[in-house]
């Protein structure tokens, strides 16, 4: 079924009023970052003329949907323009749109996008970030509240990870090759609460996780080769675990008194990974010019060359001594795997605190996702995992789902069924349970990045250039 811009399909359903009192879907991965919705489940069958409560052409970007009440919040790119959209949640029709004043756009990967971070709301005010300008803040009819713009991620693969809300509280994880740190502002006002420096950090594309437990909050924050807790009220750092992946790109769920991480990169499995001699060793054979420095054409092609522009942290075009130790300092330190970690630790807690550890069938992107006392995760490739909580105990590894491709989009839940979605846009829909069973595989003909969010029954899908609403 073909969709213009800006035109609705034509047969949506009724409307209904909502109730303020109705669970929204705030930030990445909805409540709490869980990506657990509550209440009524979507229903497994639907497409682009099934199930379809109303679909509309948007433009680019791979933030998911951010809900408050009966409004929809999403970042796009519209050509050279980035822009904040807002759609009214009962029939799609966009309420507002807020241009961002950006200079000039962030470099990006091909996959990714300059409108990537996902909004957060309180359900008053709504959040965004922009690697090419920094952090602003809306009330929901559109009208600007603050704006603080942030230097520009010294990356060239732009930025992933979304703001989340603590108390009143803004956090913004900017971890990138030179400059790394964590941020905390105001969120009456966009003024600095504190701000920590990250330099062991390198880039990477996690949304930090707000980990309640036993009374206290932890601000999770998974980075290059450290899984790092800090105190909300100062940024102080309360613990560190050591050896995941040298790029994080999935956030951390929680579940039955754990915490859970999955983290993986080329060049951390042990039997496949990636050493580097001593610089003294290699300019040796390799520095041409014998100044002391490489350039991209000083290193023989191969998986350390592919990795040249994270090594040349100032971007300047050749690797220093110290820039070469520092990437085979990540590469011997790195570690793939899904971590359960226990709850009150304090300082290095890599040898104390760890509950479990899988390293078989690792997610790359998709975070982990705790549901009904189990932990489920998608490999690349669409090999699917589960295991009990608790212990760790597989119920089902490298199980195929019947949907090949990536998965960037992260598995989201409500009631007895689990909702994920391919990159090619085929949303799997599975029992919660200890088998695998695939209750639909449904093409939306479409790639998908984001994550899709569930509002009181009903699912809100962002592929490449539409959003949809599915539900009965």
């Amino acid at each position: 079924m073909k969709i213009t811009k800006p035109l609705f399909l034509a047969f949506f359903l009724p409307t209904v009023a909502m109730s303020a009192a109705e669970p929204g879907w705030p930030q990445f991965r909805g409540p709490d970052g869980s990506g657990v919705a509550a209440g009524a489940e979507p229903p497994a069958h639907f497409g682009t003329s099934s199930n379809v409560l109303w679909a509309v052409a948007i433009p680019s970007g791979n933030s998911s949907p951010c809900i408050a009440g009966d409004k929809i919040i999403l970042t796009a790119r519209d050509k050279t323009q980035l822009e904040t959209l807002c759609l009214d949640r009962r029939d799609g029709k966009i309420l507002w749109r807020q241009p961002v004043p950006v200079g000039k756009l962030e470099p990006a990967h091909p996959l990714n996008t300059p409108a990537t971070p996902t909004p957060v709301t309180d359900g008053r005010s709504v959040f965004v970030y922009f690697g090419s300008f920094g952090l602003l803040a809306y009330d929901l009819d559109g009208r600007e509240q603050w704006r603080r713009p942030l230097p520009a991620p010294v990356v060239e693969f732009g930025t992933g990870a979304s703001p989340i809300l603590a108390d009143d509280k803004l956090v913004q994880v900017c971890d990138q090759d030179e400059g790394s740190h964590l941020l905390a502002v105001d969120k009456a006002n966009g003024k600095t609460i504190w701000k920590i420096e990250r330099p062991e950090f390198r880039r990477s594309f996690a949304t930090p996780f707000l980990w309640r437990h036993d009374g206290v909050e932890e601000l999770i924050v998974p980075g290059s080769i450290w899984l790092k807790s800090y105190q909300l009220k100062d940024g102080a750092e309360q613990w560190t675990f050591s050896g995941t992946s040298r790029v994080a790109c999935s956030s951390p769920a929680a579940g039955d008194g754990l915490l859970f991480s999955a983290s993986w990169n080329i060049g951390g499995d042990e039997g496949a990974r990636i050493t580097m001699p001593l610089f003294e060793e290699f300019a040796r054979d390799h520095d041409k010019n014998q100044n002391g420095k490489l350039s991209p054409d000083e290193i023989p092609a191969g998986p350390v060359r592919e990795r040249f522009t994270q090594m040349d942290v100032n971007k300047d075009g050749l690797v220093t001594a110290a820039e070469w130790a520092g990437m085979r300092d990540m590469f011997a330190k790195a570690g793939n795997a899904v971590l359960a970690i226990r709850p009150g630790g304090q300082g290095d807690i890599t040898a104390t605190h760890l509950a479990w550890k899988v390293t078989r069938s690792l997610p790359y992107v998709s975070s982990p996702l705790f549901h009904q006392g189990r932990v489920f995760t998608v490999k690349n490739g669409g090999l699917a995992s589960c295991y009990e909580a608790k212990t760790g105990k597989p119920f089902y590894q490298d199980e195929r789902l019947g949907a090949l491709g990536d998965y960037y989009s992260s598995a989201v839940a409500a009631g007895g069924k689990i909702f994920l979605a391919s990159q090619k846009g085929v949303v799997l829909v599975l029992a919660s349970g200890e088998k695998l069973e695939i209750l639909a595989r449904n093409d939306l003909g479409e790639q998908i990045m984001a994550t899709p969010a569930i509002v009181g029954g009903k699912m809100y899908v962002r592929t490449a250039g539409h959003l949809y609403a599915f539900g009965r």
